[in-house]
């Protein structure tokens, strides 16, 4: 098959302008001008017409669990009071509230253009229970041992045989400890070594809040009081930063995708300049939700942290829009181009998951997920086009397979 569109944004090099892209099977054989594509391939041609092709986006950080908050929680008071918010929520719901959240999660990410996303699943016994999921997923198992030890090798091989024997499901498994205030530093190091062994993700929430912040350095603050009366051992807390607590215990290194971190000190900054460079996902309109300091883009960068793009849950989110994501950065952070913002949810998330060799870009050998959204006849830069772009993607293939879209 050849896809011809008006513009062809690979994300490599310039965009092709009357470009396509020919398909073989699951994967990408070439991309080019149109002319020259047909010159060289054979094959029924689909011409989208008046439309920008480009990558699928790559949502790095999502709860789907939680798609049937939206508007639900207001802004609260403290960070603290909005965990328990949720947890409030979280006891009247059913597993079958969660199996419909994650399927209309799926639904309305398909929808803005997303082809794979990182969902942390508190409930991974529940993917017997769903169907097939129409995007690339990797589902993180979010482990909490506050109360109770997790048995990390038994989640981690329940879920490696639940995907062994369903190879027709798209995307990974992976380990989520969710987060320093709420997994142990043994937890964290056995999902490590775990990952090494079977090459599975690793993610985690870091240095979010003002509160965990408060808890860890100065072991005080909401966060630091309720954790308190719910018994966690507190005598990790009053001595370093939430960073300091990971790094200097090596419990997170390259291969894990580190949310949020906001809250940072020149400390910390030092500790990054000599730290393994994990990626990092922002989650820029959740971030404005809850009013944190300011994400310290352009230091992190220049550390040489990859930087990708994430929508949150729609506990503290409007919709699972990575569009909308990029247009909250770039008013953040007027400073950035457009294809900068377009790479964190294209090329940078396709290097946090670990596919940079076969997602993120259309090149040939990479797995053939595109989209395409309509060309504007006045604006000449396809990157400010995608940026602006707040409708629903009419057209998308995953896999090879082209997507029924509502």
């Amino acid at each position: 098959m050849i896809i011809r569109s008006r513009t062809v944004v690979p994300m490599d090099g310039e965009p092709i302008e009357n470009g396509a892209v020919a398909i073989r099977g699951k994967q990408i054989a070439d991309v080019g001008r149109f002319d020259e594509i047909k010159g060289r391939h054979a094959g029924q041609v689909l011409d989208l017409g008046e439309q920008i092709l480009l990558p699928g986006l790559i949502n790095a950080h999502c709860h789907l669990d939680y798609t049937m908050l939206r508007g639900r929680i207001p802004r609260q008071e403290s960070f603290n009071d909005w965990i328990q918010a949720i947890n409030t929520h979280k006891a009247a719901f059913q597993e079958n509230d969660y199996l419909t959240a994650i399927a209309d999660g799926f639904s309305e990410a398909k929808n803005f253009g997303t082809t794979s996303i990182v969902n942390l699943e508190a409930f991974p016994e529940l993917l017997p229970r769903l169907r097939r999921p129409p995007l690339r997923t990797w589902w993180c198992a979010e482990m909490i041992d506050i109360r109770r030890p997790v048995p990390v090798h038994e989640v981690a091989e329940r879920l490696c045989g639940w995907f062994r024997s369903h190879p027709e499901w798209l995307g990974g498994i992976g380990l989520a400890p969710h987060a320093p205030y709420t997994a142990s530093a043994q937890l964290y190091a056995d999902a490590s070594a775990i990952s090494q062994k079977r090459d599975l993700l690793l993610t985690t929430h870091l240095a979010e809040s003002r509160e965990e912040m408060q808890m860890f350095r100065d072991a005080t603050g909401p966060a630091f009081e309720f954790l308190k009366t719910i018994g966690r051992p507190m005598d990790d807390c009053g001595k370093e930063t939430p960073l300091s607590f990971l790094l200097s215990r090596q419990a997170i290194g390259e291969r894990w995708i580190v949310a949020h971190l906001n809250e940072l000190t020149a400390k910390d900054f030092d500790l990054l300049a000599r730290s393994e460079k994990f990626s990092i996902a922002h989650c820029p309109r959740s971030h404005t939700f809850f009013g944190h300091a300011s994400f310290e883009m352009q230091k992190l960068r220049a550390l040489g942290f990859n930087i990708c793009l994430g929508t949150d849950s729609l506990a503290s989110n409007s919709s699972l829009s990575l569009f909308s994501e990029m247009r909250e950065l770039l008013r953040n952070e007027p400073w950035l181009s457009p294809r900068e913002v377009v790479e964190m949810a294209t090329i940078n998330g396709a290097s946090a998951i670990g596919r940079a060799e076969s997602l993120g870009r259309i090149h040939a050998g990479f797995s053939a997920d595109l989209i395409a959204i309509p060309a504007a006849k006045s604006e000449a830069n396809p990157f400010n086009e995608i940026v602006a772009f707040a409708g629903a993607v009419r057209w998308m293939m995953v896999d090879g397979e082209i997507l029924s879209l509502r």
